[in-house]
């Protein structure tokens, strides 16, 4: 089976984590004694984005640890550092969420249920993505459910999650609505030990990183783009044929692939307003989730999820995303990761973030910004990818690792402890006034 790539992201530091865990938050051993380590010089303005050029600056001076040290009667250490968190209603041992993987070929291949099941392992909360069954199925009526199926996922998830952790969140688009794929689910025995145990979400998603405004889009060959001609809207992008059928020839070109597009959905505030009601109304046992994508609206739109009753609400920074996208959108559309954290300033509920999350500083930093929790997309499927038995399991103890250094490194003992004063340069409270007052006139308006 051909590797997955990722480029963006430092592919062979994510596969080692998934195959040390960890050992590889540190220097090779090999190196130890022999090597001088300091500063390299990469992280001062020279990141990849602009989360990747703040720093993390502990103090000198610790109230925090001198509590911590009263508390325990002696001087606490890393080991010290409490990670569980409440992520969108659910509890979770650390506060990293996996994020939605849908219908592309990357996730709904071998990777989907092992992905699934170190998930729960874990008792990490986990999204499932969009447009599943109506390109794969929901699994319901096989015996035994394709591995690409909904329900194979969720029956993975729900056999290996310990009792009082995690939760699974199913997300749905225009697609899954018209195959009313929140129903299936809510009355599916299959899950209900998760709608039972207050585990089960539904996410309303309003856009995603990769593609701010645009929905989800795959590649099929001709045979898969008749079958789903009635549901999806289908181009003859890629292959021989294409020119011809873009200019209304027949296009038989033995390798014409299609472009296989979702809806974006149309939404307003009061439209996002009446969806999150409804949903707190027809399924009353869910949590309810909206996932944003980076718009120069975000702030407005998350306080109009938090307010109509949303449990969370993730931001997908511009660096986020693991479908398939146009190159014009992966680097020029859509808000970075940190000025959609900065425009929302202190949230008024569960703000989730994700965009090119793969090791401790950038958590730590987007927790610091606003952030209850991060979500693993790319890094998760790699590490998945790496090994399907154990990759994710190592890669997350890796990170365990580095959460804890980290948070104690800065004399606290929680990630709900951490906060604006411990990033470089700091945020000027100022930069978001703005934006609180245009919350204010929409808080007068509600």
């Amino acid at each position: 089976m051909t590797r997955l790539s990722a480029p963006g992201l430092p592919e062979e530091a994510i596969r080692e984590r998934a195959r040390t865990g960890r050992e590889a938050a540190f220097p090779p051993r090999a190196s130890y004694g022999r090597r001088l380590f300091g500063a390299t010089g990469q992280t001062a303005g020279q990141g990849h984005d602009a989360l990747d050029t703040l720093r993390l600056v502990p103090p000198v001076f610790m109230p925090q640890r001198l509590e911590k040290l009263v508390e325990l009667g002696r001087e606490p250490v890393y080991q010290n550092v409490a990670l569980d968190s409440a992520i969108g209603g659910f509890r979770s041992p650390l506060p990293v969420f996996i994020t939605a993987f849908g219908s592309t070929r990357a996730a709904s291949g071998d990777l989907g249920v092992p992905l699934s099941r170190q998930a729960a392992r874990l008792g990490l909360p986990m999204v499932i993505g969009e447009n599943i069954v109506p390109v794969n199925g929901y699994g319901r009526l096989a015996q035994t459910p394709d591995s690409a199926s909904l329900l194979a996922r969720i029956s993975a998830y729900v056999q290996e999650v310990p009792e009082g952790y995690g939760g699974v969140v199913v997300q749905q688009c225009t697609e899954d609505a018209d195959a009313e794929v929140w129903n299936l689910v809510y009355s599916d025995p299959a899950a209900q030990p998760l709608v039972e145990s207050g585990r089960l979400a539904f996410e309303l998603k309003v856009g995603q990183g990769a593609k701010p405004g645009l929905g989800g889009m795959t590649v099929v060959d001709r045979s898969t783009a008749e079958q789903l001609r009635d549901h999806y809207e289908l181009d003859a992008v890629f292959g021989p044929g294409a020119a011809e059928a873009a200019t209304g020839g027949d296009g038989e070109g033995a390798s014409l692939s299609y472009l296989r597009s979702s809806s974006p959905g149309t939404f307003t505030e009061e439209i996002l307003r009446q969806q999150v009601r409804l949903l707190r109304n027809n399924y009353p046992q869910a949590r309810i989730w909206v996932k944003l994508h980076p718009g120069r609206d975000v702030a407005q739109a998350a306080t109009v999820a938090w307010r109509a009753g949303a449990d969370a609400v993730t931001v997908d920074g511009a660096e986020g995303g693991s479908g398939w996208a146009p190159l014009a959108f992966l680097d020029g559309v859509g808000l970075p990761l940190v000025e959609c954290l900065h425009r929302i300033g202190s949230p008024a509920g569960n703000l989730l973030a994700s965009g090119r999350i793969w090791e401790g500083t950038r958590a730590v930093k987007a927790i610091a910004l606003g952030a209850t929790a991060v979500g693993l997309g790319r890094a998760a499927l790699l590490a998945v990818d790496e090994d399907t038995e154990s990759g994710l399991e190592r890669f997350v103890a890796c990170l365990a690792l580095e959460l804890r250094l980290l948070i104690s490194a800065l004399g606290k003992y929680s990630p709900r402890a951490v906060g604006r004063e411990d990033i470089w340069p700091t945020p000027d409270p100022t930069a978001r006034t703005g934006h609180d007052e245009q919350r204010s006139l929409h808080d007068e308006s509600v």
